[in-house]
């Protein structure tokens, strides 16, 4: 993809749409070259997308499912034939590694895969409730719903919404984060390649206000975000206010427990992973490791591990100068508080991508569970190590995060591993995996304030919360003993 200047559009009616609107220089986090010049929506521009979404509504949600759906097999494989060019798109404005870029839109063509089946999750249900009285159940769409989705997965999060939303017979607003708006407006016209009809899915690129503009508009009957834990109550609480549907997800504090009897060469090998994977830019990274007892061998290989993931080259960049700076500054304090650094990864420089941004591998060791490394989610390749006695001080520790994505344990006791399932205060659970993402069927969501709204975003509840149940009885005629329901 080349980073020659450009003005990054909205996608609005099947097209790509200019607009007046003031601009913004979008930089590379690998090495600060000139992406483009975002424009950011303006409540008109919010208005005329949210139009052409309401009008092409009428004619889509009448579509039957089975062939809406044929839409998503088509994307699917022009998706994968595009695949190398999204993946970099990724990389370029997102950071990541070309291989974690691609890797993410795989997986989010599994939530593809999930959307063509609906004809099948959307059949409906039957069941005769009296003599000749039966209940039937079928599922409509809501309208015209919105996607709110972050920077770290630019192509992998809106994959998780905008495929099961359209599937099921909504029109759909995407508006992406502002650090990455590229890879959205690419998948855009590789929908309307599949056959898409304009104005069922469209982009508009914003800021906070636009975000506003949309939960407060009155067309807009659901929303979904993905971001920090602070901006999706804010955004629950704004879109639940208009009375409108809401499934935000927010920020993790993920705890990784390791017994004394865990597989050591490859707990080490799949806690590094999790750790420095997306440059730890994700909610399901590992971030803390609790050890229970004597793990010292396993500080060791995860060192030796995590030591082997190289910035610019097997490890991507932060996001923003500014994120990297943050970053620094956990680990700044960190340091002068009394922690001991196993491995720091601060002032860190590639060559050949002096302007970009990196953080390499960090190990914190020697706090205490409420300093603000073992407790503030850092959003990056950092790991900070507790030592407890027991299980139960690590649960103790687990479960006093006011997040709830994930929690992992690592051992070779089956028992054990049960017993942490169930006491462990988090909506995923790992049992010797360190990104515990469910697939699908199976639904992606945390609890506490990990997520606010009901249901997952992923799965057949990912479905269910972009559509809405009419239950219909019906009677024909008298048949035997009368009942209530005569």
């Amino acid at each position: 993809m080349t980073t020659k200047s450009h003005y990054i559009s909205h996608y609005i009616g099947g097209s790509r749409v200019d607009s007046d609107e003031a601009g913004t220089e979008l930089t590379s986090p690998v090495d600060g070259a000139t992406l483009g010049t975002i424009h950011y929506a303006t409540t008109d521009t919010v208005d005329f997308a949210i139009d052409k979404a309401k009008t092409a509504f009428s004619a889509w949600s009448q579509t039957p499912v089975k062939d809406r759906v044929q839409v998503f097999y088509r994307f699917k494989a022009i998706v994968e034939r595009e695949i190398l060019r999204l993946a970099e798109s990724v990389h370029r404005e997102n950071g990541k590694t070309v291989a974690e870029a691609t890797a993410g839109i795989q997986r989010g063509l599994e939530v593809v895969e999930y959307a063509t089946a609906s004809p099948m999750i959307l059949s409906g249900e039957i069941l005769e409730v009296s003599r000749g009285v039966d209940c039937t159940v079928r599922r409509f769409p809501l309208g015209v719903v919105a996607g709110i989705t972050p920077f770290n997965f630019p192509a992998m999060v809106p994959l998780w919404m905008f495929p099961l939303a359209i599937a099921a017979g909504n029109t759909f607003i995407l508006k992406p984060s502002e650090q990455t708006p590229i890879t959205p407006l690419l998948m855009a016209e590789l929908l309307t390649e599949a056959g898409l009809p304009e104005g069922v899915f469209n982009v508009v690129q914003g800021n906070r206000e636009t975000v506003e503009a949309i939960l407060d508009h009155p067309d807009i009957q659901a929303a979904a975000f993905v971001g920090s834990t602070s901006v999706a109550r804010a955004v629950y609480q704004r879109g639940t206010s208009h009375g409108k549907r809401m499934l935000t997800l927010g920020g993790a504090k993920n705890h990784v427990v390791a017994l004394p009897d865990a597989d050591i060469a490859s707990a080490a090998r799949n806690i590094a992973a999790s750790v420095t994977g997306c440059a730890g830019q994700r909610c399901m990274a590992a971030s803390v490791l609790i050890t229970v007892g004597n793990c010292n061998t396993l500080l060791d290989a995860l060192k030796e591990e995590m030591a082997k993931a190289t910035p610019g080259e097997t490890m991507g960049a932060i996001i923003s100068r500014r994120a990297q700076e943050r970053i620094s500054g956990y680990i700044d304090r960190a340091v002068r508080s009394g922690a001991r650094l196993l491995l720091d990864g601060r002032g860190v420089s590639v060559v050949g991508k002096e302007k970009g941004n990196y953080v390499g591998p960090t190990i914190i060791d020697g706090v205490q569970p409420g300093s603000e490394t073992a407790c503030d989610e850092i959003f990056g390749p950092v790991i900070t190590v507790l030592h407890v006695n027991t299980m139960d001080e690590a649960l103790a520790i687990e479960n006093a995060s006011p997040y709830g994505n994930a929690a992992s344990i690592y051992t070779s006791n089956g028992a054990a591993a049960r017993y942490f399932e169930h006491h462990a205060n988090a909506g995923m659970i790992g049992v010797n995996i360190g990104v515990p993402v469910p697939r699908d069927p199976f639904g992606f969501g945390g609890w506490n304030e990990s997520r606010f709204g009901a249901g997952d975003i992923t799965g057949k509840e990912g479905v269910f919360f972009w559509t809405k149940a009419k239950k219909t009885t019906v009677k024909w005629a008298d048949s035997g003993p009368r009942s209530w329901m005569s």
